[in-house]
């Protein structure tokens, strides 16, 4: 199950991966959320499908992918606020600026390799529920293809001003919301060595991982 969610999880964060590059600023800032996560989805699918390096776990590339064009269309700095809690509130310019940084980089080692296990699924998008002026929306879909259809529902966020549109913060994948599984290993770390414990286990963790992939 738990691997299940990190391969979904990769997935999902791929849908958001062409937005850079498909749709001026001024496109995303005017598209109904749930109208974005169906053509992102689309798109990104078909240029997975399309793209044999990506199919074949080229990581590197797949990294790039993800840094280039999926982070951008994320509030990744609301999502690490959330990830640590209310520690948070108490971190220096600095200590924020590392936790981002290493948290950014872990999951996008983390989620990457999943990328190339997409093949024949599809995504549906369920009817939203909201407002015409809610600035927090829930973007419910769904994947199908081998096996049981899997639920995934994004929480996203309208921005304003340079680089307006919706924004993801958190991820459902199976039930699970991605940002409160982090919180709770957070927390352990923070418990336990503060603040500059968590950055450093983060960084080893890191390390690990470019440690394992290059000898890969």
């Amino acid at each position: 199950m738990i691997l299940r969610r990190v391969l979904v999880c990769g997935a999902a964060l791929s849908v958001l991966g062409l937005l850079a590059v498909a749709s001026p600023i001024a496109r995303a800032a005017d598209e109904a959320p749930d109208a974005l996560i169906r053509r992102l989805s689309e798109q990104t699918l078909s240029a997975i499908k399309a793209d044999p390096a990506l199919r074949g776990g080229d990581i590197q590339r797949v990294i790039a992918l993800v840094d280039a064009r999926i982070m951008p269309n994320v509030n990744f700095q609301r999502m690490t606020a959330q990830a640590v809690g209310p520690a948070w509130r108490q971190a220096s310019p600095e200590q924020r600026r590392r936790l981002q940084d290493e948290f950014k980089t872990l999951l996008v080692r983390t989620y990457a390799g999943a990328l190339w296990q997409v093949s024949d699924e599809t995504i549906v998008v369920r009817p939203l529920r909201a407002a015409a002026d809610d600035t927090e929306v829930l973007v419910r879909t769904e994947i199908r293809g081998r096996g049981d259809p899997i639920q995934l529902d994004y929480r996203l966020e309208k921005t304003p001003g340079e680089g307006a549109g919706w924004k993801i913060y958190n991820l459902n994948v199976l039930g699970v919301w991605l940002v409160e599984t982090y919180r709770s290993q957070f927390a352990q770390e923070i418990n336990a060595k503060g603040l500059d414990g968590l950055i450093a286990a983060l960084a080893e963790r890191n390390r690990a991982n470019n440690a394992r992939a290059s000898r890969s």
